[in-house]
């Protein structure tokens, strides 16, 4: 009997002994740093910031060389063809175009740096002068790719813009920056030829594309990108390679709070957060894949290339409307860019992840029975092995598990993905453990800025928690300082908090020609470092960890002196299954908040068909009265289990039917909401909200 007796208590002396001791390994620890007071925190591995991690490397063009003659006959690039391409019509009149494509084709290293060099020359051909700018005007791919690679190879400063980017926002990126060349694809050179009169120093323009289109012409030089290969090809110049301290990248932000601005990034500003990441990846080498889907024109998509061909890896690159084998581009019966390329290592958002997750469960819901009740089985018996737990599935168990449920949720993204790097927006904790236990793979939650290069934290692989984005990465110091205004302190107990602030090498030299905006949240200390002021409110955890709580900007403070934090309240509701996108609402003038949210079709569908409820189209059944308290009820639910306040929680709700699409212009291209834009577009809603 006594065995049995022991059987049972080890793995509850166990559960006990790791839950006491799991916060125990210091991943941060306190550091002495100039500038104004405040509570810092550094890596705990590395005592002073790092700038770069391979010796007699201090350029992105340095780094990329080395690499390609390091592994001058392996595949790098891989782009898909087209097969073929179709337009779907459905039973309600809707059109969808869809795409059937091939397998990937590769340019080995060694082909890829001949490429950049011959364009290069090719740009020097075309009368670009070193002292002009180039605009990347384009969505992610291979060509984006080895464009920036050429311009750093002449030492020409390299201007990122997003593809979905509008028109207004277009025009004065481009003007500000004074720039001469641009390069983009077909598409985007329509929408060049639409603001063609407004552009002031564009000169001549590089299409990616073969097919140029015909009401381009006479308005620029216009050259395909093939023929400023052989031109450079034909006329070879050597290379005039930068310094560490040379400008790279003027990146324009994705424009959330208004027009854009323009962060000058130096090559070794990129070089210590594509360091520093490498540090943080375990094992992160030759053997790796890593799909590339992400916009190139943001700096987590840009440091993330730079860094794979640093290891020797390989990127094939996809789109967000291709990558699996469901994706609404993807032909029926056909692969999405996960399936054939099988990546080890991915970049992704959390809208990405968000739908993922979405997806999975809306599969699993379908089937019902056996199938769903073995899904759910294995999911809490995994759950609660993440958790702590020795009762949960570990060993043989989890290993069955793996392979009799979560085998196909792995195939969605090709069955061998080995570590997701998140970043963008906060994740919320429902869809990192869903992913952690679905994909078998640790998530590295990252937290950085445009203006920091990306740098700031980012969680270890062996970091189970949720909530939290980490220690720092080891080219940054992480600072809170005292918010006195929102009640913030590094002496609040039980941990200190306050604004957050960014320091170190990967810090970068502001906004350009916006020397205000730059004084404003740019300092250099007493010791020459760099710091940038986030306007985020975060906390230290004990381990060094940093966990983001408020933003300056999006408090609100309510009729009765309440203070709403607008995201973090957005973030908690988000996680309701009806939601595909929310944005809430508070007035000072009034006690209560009211939320506009973009309704998850097939999840609102779904419920309307269990419940027999009768509609014509989507629009119509977000209309119903009984639609929105469902969608509400499930709201105050999901508030209720994230602990909000009754105040933060939506008194008043607007369902809407269509989609926030960067096109649409109200949400960025990394999908984050545009406040203002959405508050002008649904102006009257929101009045009716408190008139009513």
């Amino acid at each position: 009997m006594s065995v049995y007796i022991v059987g049972a208590i080890v793995p509850i002396v166990f559960t006990l002994l790791l839950r006491n001791t799991k916060n125990v390994k210091k991943r941060g620890v306190p550091v002495d740093a100039g500038g104004d007071p405040g509570y810092t925190i550094r890596n705990s591995r590395f005592p002073s910031p790092v700038e770069t991690a391979w010796e007699g490397v201090s350029t992105l063009a340095e780094l990329f060389e080395q690499a390609c003659k390091e592994h001058y006959d392996k595949p790098l690039l891989g782009t898909r063809k087209e097969i073929s391409r179709e337009v779907e019509v459905t039973d309600d009149g809707r059109s969808f175009e869809k795409l059937h494509m091939g397998d990937y084709e590769w340019l080995t290293y060694g082909k890829a740096f001949e490429s950049v060099c011959n364009f290069a020359s090719g740009l020097v051909h075309l009368g670009h002068g070193k002292e002009e700018r180039v605009a990347i005007f384009a969505d992610t791919r291979e060509e984006w790719f080895l464009a920036l690679q050429a311009c750093f190879r002449r030492n020409v400063t390299v201007v990122t813009i997003y593809a979905s980017l509008g028109e207004e926002a277009l025009c004065h990126s481009l003007n500000e920056t004074e720039v001469t060349t641009v390069i983009c694809g077909n598409k985007e050179l329509k929408k060049l030829v639409n603001i063609s009169g407004q552009l002031d120093t564009v000169k001549r323009v590089i299409c990616m594309d073969d097919e140029i289109p015909t009401s381009a012409s006479g308005r620029w030089t216009i050259t395909s990108f093939a023929d400023v290969e052989r031109i450079g090809r034909e006329n070879t110049i050597a290379a005039d390679l930068p310094l560490s301290a040379d400008v790279a990248v003027i990146m324009y932000t994705s424009g959330s709070t208004g027009l854009p601005k323009g962060v000058m990034m130096t090559h070794g500003n990129v070089l210590a957060t594509v360091s520093a990441v490498m540090t943080i990846v375990p094992g992160l080498g030759s053997k790796d894949v890593y799909l590339a889907y992400l916009p190139l024109a943001h700096i987590l998509e840009l440091a993330a290339e730079n860094l794979i061909p640093a290891v020797g890896g390989i990127i094939g690159y996809g789109t967000p409307l291709t990558l699996t084998d469901t994706s609404s581009k993807i032909k029926a019966g056909t692969k999405g860019d996960a399936t054939v390329l099988s990546p080890t290592v991915m970049a992704a958002v959390p809208a990405i992840l968000d739908r993922v997750r979405d997806g999975v469960r809306k599969k699993v819901d379908a089937k019902g029975g056996l199938a769903k009740k073995l899904f759910d089985l294995a999911y809490a018996r995994r759950l609660s092995a993440i958790n702590g737990s020795w009762f949960g599935a570990w060993g043989l168990e989890k290993f069955l598990w793996d392979v009799i449920v979560f085998k196909k949720v792995r195939a969605i993204l090709g069955g061998r993905i080995r570590f997701l790097l998140s970043g963008g927006a906060p994740l919320s904790a429902d869809t990192q453990r869903f992913i952690n236990i679905c994909l078998g793979a640790p998530i590295g939650q990252g937290y950085g800025l445009t203006e920091t290069c990306a740098g700031a934290t980012f969680s270890e692989v062996d970091d189970t928690s949720v909530g939290r984005v980490g220690s720092p990465l080891p080219c940054s110091f992480v600072k809170l300082i005292d918010w006195p205004e929102g009640g913030y302190l590094i002496s609040d107990s039980p941990m200190p908090r306050g604004e957050i602030v960014v320091g170190g090498p990967s810090v970068t030299l502001g906004y350009f020609k916006n020397e205000e905006k730059t004084k404003e949240v740019y300092k250099v200390d007493e010791r020459g470092m760099r710091w940038f002021y986030t306007g985020d409110i975060g906390q230290f955890h004990p381990d060094g960890c940093l966990e983001i709580i408020d933003r300056k900007k999006d408090i609100v403070k309510l009729q009765h002196g309440e203070y709403v934090s607008l995201g973090k309240v957005e973030a908690a509701l988000s996680v309701s299954p009806y939601v595909d996108n929310i944005m809430l609402h508070a007035d000072p003038f009034h006690s209560y908040c009211v939320a506009l949210v973009v309704a998850s079709q097939p999840a609102v569908e779904e419920w309307a068909s269990k419940r027999g409820v009768a509609f014509t189209d989507f629009a119509d059944l977000c209309e119903k009265e009984e639609t929105i308290k469902e969608v509400h009820s499930s709201l105050v639910q999901v508030a209720k289990k994230s602990r909000l306040e009754k105040f933060e929680i939506p008194a008043k709700i607007k369902l809407l039917s269509t989609p926030w699409t960067p096109e649409s212009g109200l949400v960025t291209a990394a999908l984050k909401i545009k406040r203002e834009a959405i508050r002008k577009a649904f102006s009257e809603d929101l009045a009716n909200f408190y008139a009513s």
